[in-house]
């Protein structure tokens, strides 16, 4: 086949240009098509941004990077009847209530600046021309860079929300001006103890503005400084229990200058989950009252020194040596705080060695309280001793005071203490350990100071072998313990005792008795006087009272000795049987009071325990009368 020259040429010549124009045309022709495909695809996804913002069950909106409006979906236009030409730029703001528009838009402008996400309240106006108010919440959008490209934001209806705050509010305020009209104090605390509100009433009496009593400087210019940080200790553990509690606090008077005294309650309310939502505090004067208290209080000092004066508690009688030993004891003692266990058999004069100890004690000013723990029905024992709350149980028909409260800062003295019930011994331990206590019906701990001393003519190791006695509280008790010796171990101070009671009675009877008959001296020396000093102190009453003359005697049948304690052979037991006796009493002192091992009676008079058991047993022998001696 033949070729065209012609064709050949110009397609080998022309080839070039021709295939280059046509290249160009074409590439320009694909750019233009990816640009319109490119720009189709920023339409399609602008679109699908639109479309799915629209959806969004909120109003939203976007605005350029300078804060002027770009775009509200279709809730925004339909909430404000506005049109997109309308709203963009700044033209958004003709939208928001007049009256907020400038915080609003000054907050607006402070986090475009900062770069910030942030939110601010404000009303919106509806297209029925209605003002609600929005939550408004916006975040910046940064490119890859970092560079803030835009910001989104949407509105919350917060209306209902602000009309119920703005309800309560009004409630407050109306409540406040309630509780102005109430002739007592009164505060309104949140739950976590911060002041809202103090009515007229606590801020006249004060003097201070509720400013400063919101800022929680009441506590240092309001009451008393030696009362601050126990009010501090006590109003925090009050409010943290979110039980109802009550202080006792001297308050300053804005009049008078002077501290005065104030009950201080506080009161929960609490909402349907059983939370905690306000602190009602109201104060009651008790100035009066706790005059009245002193004024008694100082009455009953005084009453107790007369009686002291006028009583065998004045001074303690006796010369003997196991009198000074106790003495000594009682003089190395005193000025500690320890507790002490005074033991003897009863009419020993226990409580005297008690008030002995607390009239050489640092506490010597303060209270010393008497507890007999034989005399209280076991039921009532812990109202007794801790006090009970209004309520705490039938009859409870207010708060009473304990009597461990009522000797803070003194002694308290709990006689016959073995004879105290199982549960009451665990209280008492915790008092002793702890140094606190919770009156019947309060879970609250009230911490006291108080010196125990305790007392029992009871053979406590022996009780607490057979579980009657709890051996911790035994050894809590027993850190110095004072063996009190009966009468008959002191036979010596008999005679300075009839004397000292003698002249006592004769003065308080008006009689003048001069001396003391001899035979009747030598009855009392002779005697054994089970019942100890108190038994010759109510045979020398009775005596003084009957007697005529100026001589002091007593008839012989009052002290007639019982026929197992005679050292005498012929009232009934044989030489022997006397012998033994004696013999066992001695063996019985000698190992104070110990029957078995290898250091007991038994041991000492070389026959078997239970030997000894029977024959103390059979001849009446008061085994525990020496056993006292056996706890040191």
């Amino acid at each position: 086949m033949e070729k065209l020259p012609g064709i050949h040429i110009g397609v080998r010549n022309g080839s070039f240009a021709n295939s280059s124009s046509e290249w160009e045309s074409m590439n320009l022709h694909r750019r233009q098509h990816l640009l319109e495909n490119t720009s189709e695809g920023h339409k399609q996804s602008e679109a699908d941004f639109r479309t799915i913002i629209n959806a969004i069950p909120v109003i939203a909106w976007r605005t350029l990077p300078d804060g002027s409006g770009e775009f509200w979906n279709r809730r925004w236009h339909d909430y404000t009847g506005m049109s997109l030409e309308a709203a963009l730029g700044w033209g958004w703001r003709t939208a928001i209530h007049p009256e907020d528009l400038n915080k609003l838009e000054k907050r607006w402008r402070a986090d475009l600046a900062s770069g910030q996400a942030g939110s601010v309240e404000g009303r919106l106006r509806r297209f029925d021309g209605e003002y609600r108010w929005f939550l408004f919440r916006y975040e910046p959008l940064c490119d890859e860079a970092g560079t803030i490209v835009g910001w989104y934001g949407t509105n919350t209806d917060i209306d209902d929300l602000k009309r119920a705050e703005q309800k309560l509010r009004e409630s407050e305020e109306e409540f406040h001006k309630m509780t102005d009209c109430i002739p007592q104090a009164m505060t309104v605390l949140s739950p976590e103890g911060a002041v809202i509100h103090a009515n007229r009433v606590a801020l006249e009496q004060t003097g201070l503005t509720l400013d400063e009593v919101k800022a929680q400087t009441f506590f240092l210019a309001a009451f008393h400084p030696e009362d601050i940080e126990t009010l501090r200790a006590k109003r925090a553990a009050g409010l943290a229990s979110g039980e109802p509690f009550e202080l006792d606090l001297r308050e300053i008077r804005k009049k008078s200058g002077e501290y005065q005294w104030r009950l201080v309650q506080y009161k929960p309310l609490r909402d349907e989950l059983g939370r905690v939502i306000r602190w009602y505090v109201t104060g009651t004067d008790i100035q009066k009252q706790k005059a009245e208290e002193e004024r008694l209080r100082n009455e009953n000092v005084a009453l107790r020194e007369e009686i002291d004066h006028s009583s065998m508690f004045e001074e303690i009688v006796g010369s003997s040596e196991p009198m000074r030993q106790i003495l000594r004891q009682v003089a190395k003692v005193a000025p500690s705080d320890s507790t002490v266990l005074i033991l003897g058999e009863t009419g020993t004069g226990k409580e005297l060695i008690a008030r002995a100890l607390h009239r050489g004690s640092s506490r010597s000013t303060k209270p010393f309280v008497r507890v007999n723990c034989a005399a209280i029905p076991p039921s009532l024992m812990p109202s007794e001793l801790f006090g009970h709350e209004k309520g705490a149980f039938t009859g409870a028909l207010q708060r009473r005071v304990g009597r461990f409260e009522s000797a803070d800062g003194g002694t308290i003295f709990l006689d016959e203490v073995g004879d105290l019930p199982a549960e009451t011994q665990v209280a008492l331990l915790r008092v002793l350990q702890e140094r606190e206590f919770e009156r019947v019906g309060s879970n609250h701990p009230i911490p006291v100071n108080v010196r125990l001393i305790a007392a029992t003519n009871r053979d406590l190791g022996a009780a607490v072998a057979s579980g009657a006695f709890r051996e911790d509280l035994f050894y809590r008790l027993n850190v110095f313990p004072i063996v009190l010796p009966s009468l008959r171990d002191r036979a010596e101070d008999i005679q300075l005792l009839l004397d000292y009671f003698v002249g006592r009675y004769a003065t308080k009877a008006g009689k003048n008795i001069k001396r003391i008959n001899k035979d009747t001296l030598a009855l009392f020396k002779a005697y054994e006087w089970p019942g100890n000093i108190r038994e010759l102190q109510n045979v020398v009453e009775r005596a003084v009272i009957l007697s005529e003359g100026d001589t002091f005697s007593v008839d012989k049948s009052w002290l007639r000795r019982k026929p197992t304690e005679t050292k005498s052979s012929g009232v009934g037991l044989p030489a022997l049987a006397q012998r033994e006796i004696e013999m066992i009493k001695a063996a019985l002192v000698e190992s104070q009071g110990r029957i078995g091992g290898s250091s007991g009676a038994a041991a000492k008079l070389k026959i078997p325990r239970q030997t000894l058991e029977s024959k103390i047993k059979s001849l009446g022998i008061d085994k525990y009368r020496y056993k006292v001696r056996s706890i040191k």
